[in-house]
């Protein structure tokens, strides 16, 4: 049986976003530099980003992110759908640390455990997985790594199941594994695929006021209606709901943008939303 190598390597690096360290730092920074967040106040428990290329969704990933810029946390948990085929309703990697240009991110191992002890009643489990080439997840880590002031043990969960029951389950286990320690959310996802940009801003306009209104319920009745969509559904509502029984009891829309500010195409887009969640 093959070894599983300690240290998972970028499979995206030079394609979603640079390959050189300074380069891509530099790029992130213009990013961070760039937005101007509205007024907000209370502790950031949790984000909401886009995981497209940095090139077309990283200016609206710089909101999210420039609200935890030179502050500290013990943790971050990332979550992000899982775009390939896989069995298993929630995946986590086999890997010991993820590898990006700017250098490599530890797995709290330990964290993962006591989630996947906590998931146990509810019949779920994390699934580890080796070489994914998931971009959805890696593609916050440079952002991370830029914004935050120290290191940090990272918690990467894969969601495909979309059972709100099941999601829930995991919301929950994820705040009961975080209570008490420094930890941030971040749930990976883009809005609407491939509509016109009037159709887009509608949809993401509908997905959005539900994750304002902290409503993880609502994001999945919001999805099954056709009244807007979220590729990472799934990854928001467990962040939404972990984030609630974190104490956060706020979420503030930092910006939206379009894969047309980037190509000019405006006739079939990808939507980009950010959003902090807040603890006041």
């Amino acid at each position: 049986m093959p070894t599983v190598a300690n240290v998972r390597p970028s499979p995206i690096a030079g394609s979603w976003y640079d390959r050189d360290p300074d380069r891509l730092r530099e790029t992130i920074e213009s990013y961070l530099n760039s937005a101007v967040l509205p007024d907000f106040k209370g502790e950031v428990v949790g984000l909401v980003a886009p995981h497209a290329g940095h090139i077309y969704s990283g200016a609206t990933a710089g909101y999210a992110f420039k609200t935890v810029l030179s502050k500290s946390f013990d943790r971050v948990v990332v979550l992000s759908p899982y775009h390939d085929y896989h069995f298993a309703p929630l995946l986590t990697t086999a890997h010991e640390a993820y590898q990006t240009p700017l250098g490599e991110l530890e797995v709290d191992r330990t964290t993962l455990d006591e989630i996947e002890k906590d998931l146990t009643p509810s019949e779920l489990s994390l699934t580890p997985i080796a070489h994914d080439r998931e971009h959805s997840l890696e593609i916050e880590l440079p952002f991370l790594q830029v914004a935050l002031k120290h290191s940090f043990l990272l918690i990467p969960i894969m969601v495909r199941t979309q059972i709100p029951e099941q999601v829930h389950a995991l919301g929950n286990a994820i705040a009961h594994s975080l209570k008490g320690n420094s930890a941030l959310l971040v749930a990976s996802s883009d809005l609407s695929h491939f509509y016109s940009e009037k159709t887009a801003d509608a949809f993401d306009k509908e997905m959005l006021k539900q994750i304002k209104a902290f409503s993880p319920e609502g994001v999945f009745r919001t999805e099954k209606e056709g009244r807007g969509f979220a590729c990472g559904l799934s990854a928001i509502a467990a962040v939404l709901w972990a984030a609630k029984e974190l104490g956060a009891n706020k979420v503030k829309l930092l910006h939206h943008s379009t894969s047309a500010d980037q190509t000019g195409d405006r006739s079939s887009v990808v939507g980009y939303g950010a959003a902090v969640l807040l603890k006041n």
